[in-house]
Order: structure tokens, then sequence, then C-alpha cells
């Protein structure tokens, strides 16, 4: 009879928390409870029929402290009955404050797993002591326990229908969108033409869809489809140094733009392989990455990355290697239209290779070496006309050796210094005396992230494009001044996914030759990102 009475009364209890539609999960995460009440009553619904003399008592809005009865009575159950488990840091034995609502997700586990341990059993193990101590905690917390139950009944309703609505189990769909109003200032073109650079106003756009997908959760299929019409400024100026980051026009016509899949062949080493869209750049680690991507990165073609690594782009394969935790080799090889069976892979005559070490002794600190060579693709589309063919389009055989050293120090959370150089090395092969041609570009920058607001990003950059120092075919083939590039933006994200970055550079004595006046190019560049 006495069994019978506190199994009813045990029923009783349950029946006003528990519901059908609520599982018997003990390990409810922390994350999804408001940790962050301000004790304002207006958070919580009261019943429409008790007037306005029902008010709340501050005790029931303040934080459970581990002094509390309800909190030793909560403790003391879960001792006896094992009834909360996996939750972090051992919340409910310990000595730290917890918000009604987290103290609330221990009670029902706690009434869940004491309720599921009765069912199973022809006995009743709850006492009458804990039966009265299990009603108490469940009045006193009964607004908490229902608001509870309601936000997880709405949180699982969610899940079930992302997940039937879901892409795929293996596969996701990103995109990215930017448009860009942008113009360039000057007065002559720097191609020696004598006309006037053309100063209107454009306003473009590239969209970008990338298909990720992974087979073994080791690996990375990826597909992207690309349409763009933002024009390259090259034209309008008479020089590749006023070229956008980001630019290209293919009258929005989509297309594959990269394919590529990698995979780990042990934790130690990964491969790439790709058929489309795989340039140098995508197959070494780079050392200053704030200023590399296209989309919110440097605004200038440039500012994104070291010249030498943009020598050729098409079909490649990468090895990345760790060498222990702070050193990594990595090798690459990209050939140009091997898709054509003139062409091929192995036997392309216009291919370019790259090895790199990075050395990453701390954090704070990068450090990469590197090391390319390249045939008939050594063109950055960064410097003067002459370090695109230094040899007065007679050669048809270059090859080229390049070096590069490339460092960053953080020297605090929110201000970062980088550097970078760079020589190319050049010869034609099929020249008389097969003369050789030098090739210099450096760079400094400086990078202050989260500056004014969290994952916001200020960059400057100052730097000197590819300019060819000396060239053995004679000196009307060498570069008779310096050219400089000085550039500002900043990138404001709106929200997560919105992010606006104003920016401006410029150039002074264009492809290297004080003759020509100073180019101005600025832009806004909206980045939306899904």
């Amino acid at each position: 009879m006495i069994v019978k009475r506190l199994s009813q009364k045990l029923g009783l209890v349950m029946s006003v928390l528990l519901c059908p539609m609520m599982g018997t999960n003990t390990t409810l995460a922390k994350e999804f409870l408001p940790t962050d009440i301000n004790h304002n009553s207006s958070i919580i619904e009261e019943p429409t029929n008790l007037g306005m003399n029902a008010i709340t008592p501050v005790s029931e809005l303040s934080d459970v402290s581990a002094d509390d009865w309800a909190f030793q009575a909560l403790r003391s159950l879960i001792d006896r009955y094992g009834c909360v488990t996996g939750y972090p840091n051992n919340t409910y034995r310990g000595n730290q404050a917890l918000t009604r609502y987290e103290f609330a997700a221990g009670l029902k586990a706690c009434l869940d797993h004491i309720y599921q341990q009765n069912v199973n059993s022809t006995t009743n193990s709850v006492s009458a002591n804990d039966l009265e101590t299990l009603q108490r905690l469940q009045q006193d917390f009964a607004v908490e326990l229902s608001t509870l139950t309601e936000r997880l009944y709405n949180l699982e309703t969610s899940t079930t229908q992302l997940e039937s609505q879901q892409f795929s189990t293996t596969s996701e769909l990103e995109g990215e969108v930017i448009f860009a109003l942008s113009g360039v200032q000057g007065t002559e073109r720097a191609d020696g033409s004598g006309e006037p650079i053309d100063d209107n106003l454009t306003f473009g756009n590239r969209v970008r869809l990338t298909l990720e997908t992974s087979f073994t959760g080791k690996d990375r299929l990826q597909i992207r489809l690309q349409g763009r019409s933002i024009p390259e400024f090259q034209d309008a100026t008479g020089t590749q140094m006023a070229n956008l980051g980001f630019d290209g026009n293919d009258d929005n016509k989509v297309e594959i733009d990269e394919l590529e899949y990698r995979f780990l062949v042990t934790p130690q080493t990964q491969v790439s392989l790709g058929t489309v869209g795989i340039g140098l750049g995508d197959l070494i680690p780079t050392v200053n990455p704030l200023f590399s991507g296209s989309g919110d990165g440097s605004i200038s073609t440039f500012g994104r990355e070291n010249p030498i690594r943009r020598q050729g782009e098409g079909a490649g394969i990468g090895i990345s290697q760790d060498l222990g935790e702070s050193v990594n080799l990595a090798l690459g090889y990209v050939a140009i239209d091997a898709n054509e069976a003139d062409n091929g892979i192995l036997g392309n005559d216009t291919y370019a290779a790259i090895a790199q070490l990075t050395w990453q002794p701390h954090e704070v600190a990068s450090l990469s070496f590197t090391y390319a060579r390249s045939s008939n693709s050594f063109n950055t589309g960064t410097g003067s006309e002459l370090t695109s063919d230094p040899f007065n389009r007679d050669a048809e055989d270059v090859m080229a050796n390049s070096f590069a050293a490339e460092a960053s120090i953080r020297v605090n959370p929110e201000f970062i210094l980088g550097g970078r150089i760079g020589l190319i090395q050049a010869q034609a092969k099929d020249l008389p005396d097969q003369p050789n041609a030098n090739i210099l570009t450096w760079a400094m920058v400086l990078a202050l992230p989260d500056f004014g607001k969290e994952d916001s990003l200020a960059g400057i950059i100052i730097g000197q494009p590819p300019k060819i120092l000396d060239n053995e075919l004679g000196t009307d083939f060498e570069d008779r001044d310096t050219a400089l590039h000085l550039e500002a933006f900043y990138r404001f994200p709106l929200n997560d996914d919105i992010a606006i970055t104003p920016g401006v550079f410029v150039i002074t004595n264009p492809e290297h030759n004080d003759d020509n006046n100073t180019i101005y190019v600025g832009t806004i560049r909206v980045t939306l990102t899904f």
C-alpha cells in the first residue's frame, strides 16, 4: 500500500512536468540554455488571472547559489540516484552559482531519470522524503521548467525540420557575392599613348557558388562556379599595376572556376589535385592570410600576395608535409592548358613549380622561404609591361627561377606586421647568348584586426610592384625609375554575412617611369556570404 501511494505521488509530480514531446536525455548541454538572464521579470509570462498584486518574488529570480536549500537538495538527489551526468566541470556538484534555468535543467534531468527508473522497475526506489523534496523543487521552479520544456520542444522541432530539408549529409553549398563601386583617377595613360585615363565610375559584381563535399571526413572535394563583370583597370590606365584584386569580366557567364580534391595520406601529409583554376598560391600556405582573400582581403591584385606565387594557373598537384609541430614543406606543380592534347601535363612547355618551407616557431611569428621555377609563365600580372616580356617579344622559350621570403609577427592581438620580398631571374633560352633579366618586388604590410569592431580589419600596404633591375638584352629593356604601391583599406562587417570594404591605392611613377603621372584607384567592395 505504501509503495503504491508513493508511486501515485511521484506520478503526480511527473505529470505536471513531463509531456510526450520531451525525451529522457540527461546530458542537456548548457549552451542551449539562457545564461544571460538579466533578472527582469518581464521575460516570464504570468497567468492572466493573477491580477496586479501577483508579483514574482525577487528570490525566485535570483541565481541559485551553492548555499541555497534547493541547490543542496538537488545535489543530494544527484549523489543518491546518479541522475545528472555529462555536464561540464561537474556543474551541479561544484560551488558555482547557477541561473534558475541552469538549475532547472539539472532538476528536469533528475526527474526524468528517477521517473524512468520507476517505470522500468517493479518496486518504488524513491523514499518519501525524496518525493517531498522533488515536489517542493518542482513547485519552486515550475515557471523555469515550463519555459525550458517549451524551448527544448521548439529546438527539437527546428532540428527535425533542418534534417529533413538539408542539402546533403556530406556536402555544403556556400556562396559569395561581391558588388563593387570603383573608379580610377589620373591624367594620362601609363602606356605612352598620350591618351587620357578613362575615369568613369564603374559598378560591377562577382558571384561564386561553392559546393564542398567530404567522403571520409578527412578529405574535401571543392567545385566552384563563378560569374563576374568587374572591369580590369589596366585597360583604362595602361598599366596592370592598377588592377583590383577581385576583377575580371566574363559578362557574368557562369563557368567552373575551380575544381579541386584534397585528402590526407597521413595525419601529417595532405595531397591536392585540381584540374581547373589551380594557381601556385593555392598549393602552399601564406604567412599573411589576412590580405590574400579576394573577397575580404586586400583590394588590389598586388596587395593580396607575393607576385611570384602568381606564375601560372591551370591543372595542378600539391603535397603538404608537416615536419614537426612548427615546420611545413609544401610542393606544387601547375600545368597551363593541360587538358589540350598537344600540351598535356608532363610534356607541357608552359608550367610552373614551387617549393616552400614555412616555419612557425610560435603563434605570433611566421617565416617562409619559397623557390619557384616556371616555363613561359612568369608574368605575374602585377608589374610593369617590361616584366611581362623583358626580351622585346623575340623570345618564345623563357625559363625563370624565383626566390622569395615572407615574414609576419603579431606584436599584439590587434597589431600585425608583415613583409615580403621576391626575385625573378628570367632567361631567354632561344635567343643568342641566352640573356638574363632580374625582376625585383617587395612589400611591407600592417594589419589591425578587430579595429573598432570585432571581425573588422584595417590594412596598409607599401611596396614596389615587380621591376626589371637589369637586363642583359640592353638598358632599353630595363625599368629606369621606381613605382611605389601605397594602399589602405578597412573591412567593416555589418553582420556575420555582410561586410563593406572601402579602400584606395596609389601608384606613383606608374610603369616605373617618372614621366607618368600618379594613378589613384578607389573602390567600395560589398561582400555578401551565405
